[in-house]
């Protein structure tokens, strides 16, 4: 008989074999390109006009002022002048943390409004190929979507593949605020879509969401925002491997985590890479951020969620057919994103995902996973089920729902 050496050190080798393929094959194939933007963004060009402006003769605030300092220089205007500020300064406004909710949703229709009259004339400029004049068709039909009445965009950039999120509900009066902060993929053309994907892209993720907790609290007042408010990476190349966009997207997460309206908790829910996202965010994340769930993960730049040292509720489930199972669950030379948060030894709260669809079926209607991900977001702890016989998790609901209860 054949024996097989099965210890973890050759495990571990043939993990960083796979990796160092991996990389070896994306290096050559072209992944690792950067791709050059020539001038400032219409964004950057936003924020300078800003930083040059005046209103009524006063000097206007650094763009990237604390939100506190923001909010009270805002509370100061007439609602006029507010308004003036909005339309002069569209992406400037509507990107700024710290700027009233409901100002920043008009100042992105605003901006949008431009952006669409921007891809609407180069959908017949002869200098575009046929395809850089159907992209620009695709573009033009996304903005006229998020320019539909009664939608409240809460951040939005046109530059490169694009940066946008949205508001479900009233975030001024949320008793309950949830960040469905979405992996790899996510970009303006990819933020909704109506065929069989629908519940894998953000607007999708996010709607569910807030359906399924109004149906589990009707009387608990909440928010969900679809937050594609950071450059994920494109498709499964070094950059899903490695946590450069994840670092640059906890940075925007936290920042727009420490202007939200209100005292409310908060709830993270961190699909795929966003997870990474999630948790290399966790040390810095505001205290009203009560709660982090993630699935389909890839692992959170930690070896156990201790180390995430967050005083949050971490939470993680996976589907029994998510492919994300198979890749290697550890970090070398930046490579990988460490323990599998499933894991007994991680210490997260394991859930159920029963009924989960893969990797991207989280968030379906009738599932256990988006009835989880519901309980926690509305703080129903009790009624949230764990994976299995997890302890930790039994423990946990029990430890949130004393905590609710005070």
């Amino acid at each position: 008989m054949t024996s097989f050496d099965t210890s973890p050190q050759l495990n571990v080798w043939r993990a960083l074999l796979a990796l160092a393929v991996v990389f070896v094959m994306l290096a050559t194939t072209g992944w690792t390109a950067l791709r050059n933007q020539r001038g400032p963004t219409a964004l950057e060009a936003s924020v300078t006009a800003w930083e040059h402006g005046r209103i009524d003769g006063r000097r206007l605030p650094d763009a990237q002022a604390a939100p506190a300092r923001l909010a009270r220089f805002f509370a100061s205007l007439t609602a006029w002048q507010r308004t003036s500020l909005a339309h002069r300064y569209p992406l400037a406004v509507g990107n700024m943390n710290g700027a009233p909710v409901q100002l920043r949703y008009l100042a992105n229709r605003s901006a949008l409004q431009k952006a669409r009259s921007v891809e609407r004339a180069r959908t017949h400029d002869k200098r575009l190929s046929p395809a850089g004049q159907r992209e620009a068709g695709r573009r033009m039909r996304n903005y006229e979507a998020l320019l539909d009445p009664g939608r409240h965009i809460l951040a939005f950039d046109p530059a490169g593949s694009g940066r946008v999120a949205e508001v479900f509900g009233n975030l001024n009066r949320a008793d309950r605020v949830s960040v469905v902060v979405p992996g790899v993929d996510t970009e303006l053309l990819t933020f909704q879509r109506t065929d069989r994907k629908k519940y894998a892209a953000p607007v999708g993720m996010a709607k569910s969401l807030y359906a399924a907790e109004r149906a589990a609290s009707p009387g608990t007042d909440t928010a969900v925002i679809a937050w594609a408010d950071y450059t994920s990476p494109s498709g499964l190349g070094m950059e899903a491997a490695t946590a450069n966009r994840a670092e640059h997207g906890a940075v925007r997460l936290n920042a727009l985590l420490r202007a939200l309206p209100g005292r409310s908790p908060v709830s993270l829910f961190c699909h795929s890479y966003g997870s990474v996202v999630c948790g290399l965010a966790a040390d810095t994340l505001p205290g009203r951020v009560s709660d982090i769930a993630v699935a389909g993960s890839p692992g959170m730049r930690a070896e156990n969620a201790s180390h995430l040292d967050t005083s949050a509720r971490v939470w993680a489930m996976r589907d029994a057919d998510d492919w994300i199972q198979d890749v290697p669950y550890l970090e070398v030379g930046g490579l990988g994103h460490g323990a599998d948060p499933v894991s007994a030894g991680f210490g997260a709260r394991v859930l159920s995902a029963r009924d989960a669809q893969g990797h991207s079926g989280y968030f379906v209607p009738g599932t256990d996973s988006l009835r989880n991900f519901a309980g926690i977001g509305v703080g129903a702890y009790r009624t949230v089920a764990c994976a299995g016989e997890d302890d930790t998790c039994r423990a946990g609901l029990s430890e949130a729902t004393a905590a609710g209860r005070a």
